[in-house]
């Protein structure tokens, strides 16, 4: 017996769900479906209102049920189960779903979407506690000499009224508007702006105003998904350049600009060079990629000394918990062989430190990776690298899960590859390691689940968190003074999260600040400064001049435990790095400013966000430079029940001495293994 959702209609305030029974006994009358909440397992039962025919029935759901006080729970996912009552069958079967719903609006600042999971189940979720200073829009395009936006026309089927473009000067005062007259699909509106109706040379942000229940609102246009297939630049006839960008926080900005004159076109031209130059390389790789391979199916025989191959970040670093390891080995037991896996632009870092090392994806890395006798690394190696059975790969991960992994991202979405396969290949990579490290019980769960692993768990903590642990504050002295730091002078550190939707185009990523550095200077300026320290796709896009002795970016240090250390309180969104900064027991504040839309878009949580935190959450900008305040002025948590509750759940089976355990547990094998 299978129950399928196979359509959602909209009658007034009312959701009607279509379902196909497949070989569900009759009478339907007797049929009922069964919502059912994730989070708090809260249920909902309501009776089969219509059989359409013998084999499709509906019911009627008043979404708004669907909600509901529950702390400060504001998103609700209802898995469906059709309930069966009759005589002599009884029992729940899950209802599958072969239909995705668009989002619906129900009110200002609320809306559900039905969607399907990774197992093809139904799943009607409903978001709550939205931004009513928001309005999302479907899409976005410059073409026929005009910005084109689609956006929804209705809130829950009743229309918005009066709706109105609007382009907002961001350095003068000044604002203009353009009528909505043009509807698109049916709940659609299509609006128009002449891109000669634009000033020139300013850069603008999209807002749309309107009329709703007799609320006059001004709400700023935002896109929850990224750019990617919207026409976004463009030349008028009158040869000035159109371009929109995506801002940090989602919403729309419009600029226009006068376009290149041909001897600036013409100037440009070594950046086609350039493009052929990447192109050639990308075909060089392929073939090189070719060679590798054949090369590991070679096999070889293991070096006669114990040899450790350690790499950090697929080859990008020299840094984390493998270099933590490394640093202990070489003192305790220098007689052994240590090499790093590196990328060629670590290879300054290693010469001028005495570390020995090989070039990845050279026929020298394949050799010496097919003669080591363990590989340590904080990151996957690539499937076709080639593991020997005398081998041990140790594998240290990189960080507390809080967003999900492996096998719980329910959608992958990344490029070249499908959900299938992207879960086969993580489960199949997983399982080469002969020991996974862990830094706590709620980790080692995920990390069996999500991995699908089935080998050794070594819950010693993250070595790279032993010099948190062993750090004297004469070791934070001169940390500061070597990083160029104030001594006199608190430290705020700003670590978020990379977010998929800050993709541009390939090779180019965006980013810009979510607050501003002028209020943080002239709040804090005197006495604080600020540590940036961002992912390092988008590093290179941060301009912080003109604040130099304020704020300072080293998002490309090697060693983030040093920013954890001169810190006194950390700021991030969904980062994991607040798991590792708790060890200090020193204030976090947490600023999600795209909460809903990264949870929704993106990937989600193993936490619950809203109530498991050890720290506060700001909302805006405002909330955010006041709070960082009141935490300056709380610089030690452990008079703090909620954050010591959290240290308890985990930090607390790190001793400082987890390096030296992965260090026994390699001297253990090798002394077994002769």
């Amino acid at each position: 017996m299978r129950a399928i959702l196979s359509g959602l209609h909209h009658k007034k305030n009312i959701q009607e769900l279509e379902l196909e029974l497949i070989d569900v006994p009759e009478p339907f009358d007797d049929l009922a479906v069964t919502f059912l909440e994730k989070q708090s397992q809260a249920s909902l039962t309501i009776p089969i209102s219509k059989a359409v025919s013998a084999d499709v029935v509906r019911i009627k759901v008043d979404a708004n049920d669907l909600q509901y006080q529950a702390g400060s729970q504001s998103e609700f996912s209802w898995e469906m189960y059709l309930n069966l009552r009759q005589q002599h069958t009884r029992g729940l079967i899950q209802v599958e779903s072969e239909y995705l719903s668009d989002r619906h609006q129900l009110t200002l600042t609320s809306y559900y979407q039905v969607n399907s999971d990774a197992n093809g189940m139904a799943v009607f979720n409903m978001h709550t506690q939205q931004a009513d200073n928001e309005f999302t829009i479907k899409a976005i395009n410059l073409q026929d000499d005009q910005l084109q936006i689609t956006g929804p026309s209705r809130i829950n089927n009743q229309p918005i009224e009066n709706q109105r473009l609007v382009l907002k000067n961001t350095s003068a005062d000044s604002t203009a508007e353009w009528p909505i007259t043009h509807m698109s699909l049916h709940g659609l509106f299509l609006g128009v702006i002449p891109l000669s109706d634009l000033a020139m040379d300013t850069t603008q942000q999209l807002f749309i105003r309107s009329t709703v229940n007799g609320q006059d609102l001004e709400q700023r246009v935002v896109m929850s998904q990224s750019l990617a297939g919207q026409v976004t630049q463009t030349i008028t006839a009158g040869h000035r350049l159109v371009m929109l960008e995506k801002r940090y926080d989602n919403g729309i900005r419009v600029q226009e600009t006068a376009a290149l004159t041909v001897p600036e076109r013409i100037a440009a031209v070594p950046g086609k060079v350039g493009g052929v130059t990447r192109i050639l390389s990308t075909l060089m790789d392929k073939a090189n990629l070719v060679y590798m391979r054949r090369l590991f199916r070679r096999g070889h025989r293991p070096y006669d000394q114990p040899t450790i191959v350690f790499e950090s970040f697929g080859g990008r670093q020299v840094s984390d918990s493998p270099y933590a390891i490394y640093l202990l080995f070489k003192q305790l037991y220098p007689g052994f062989n240590f090499i790093w896996s590196i990328d060629r632009s670590q290879k300054h870092f290693c010469k001028e430190n005495d570390i020995s090392y090989v070039i990845r994806r050279t026929s020298k890395w394949v050799r010496v990776l097919g003669k080591a006798s363990f590989w340590i690394s904080n990151a996957r190696f690539p499937s076709w690298v080639k593991k020997p059975q005398y081998l041990t790969y140790i594998q240290t991960w990189h960080g507390t899960p809080l967003k999900k992994l492996g096998l719980d991202i329910e959608n992958v979405s990344m490029p070249g590859t499908t959900t299938a396969k992207y879960h086969v290949n993580f489960v199949r990579e997983a399982n080469r390691w002969d020991a996974l490290v862990s830094p706590n019980d709620y980790s080692t769960r995920i990390f069996r689940s999500a991995f699908g692993y089935n080998n050794q768990i070594l819950k010693v903590g993250y070595p790279r968190n032993d010099e948190l642990i062993n750090s004297t504050p004469d070791d934070v002295t001169a940390l500061k003074q070597q990083l160029g730091i104030p001594l006199d002078k608190k430290v705020v550190l700003y670590a978020p999260t990379y977010r998929d939707n800050q993709f541009a185009e390939k090779g180019k990523y965006t980013f810009e600040l979510p607050f501003s550095l002028d209020e943080f200077r002239k709040q804090y300026g005197d006495d604080t400064v600020l540590v940036l320290r961002m992912h390092y796709l988008i590093s290179n896009a941060l301009d912080i001049s003109g604040y130099e002795g304020v704020v300072f970016d080293f998002s490309n240090h090697p060693n983030i435990s040093d920013l954890y250390l001169i810190s006194d309180m950390l700021i991030t969104d969904y980062s994991s790095v607040f798991f590792d900064f708790a060890y200090l027991k020193r204030p976090i504040l947490f600023y999600p400013y795209d909460y809903h839309m990264y949870k929704d878009e993106l990937r989600g949580f193993y936490l619950d966000y809203e109530k498991d935190l050890p720290g506060e959450i700001a909302q805006n900008e405002d909330q955010l430079l006041s709070l960082i305040g009141d935490k300056l002025a709380t610089p030690d948590m452990s008079d703090n029940k909620k954050f010591m509750a959290f240290y308890r759940r985990f930090c607390s089976i790190d001793d400082g001495l987890s390096s030296l355990k992965i260090v026994n547990y390699v001297i253990q094998q090798i002394q077994k293994n002769g």
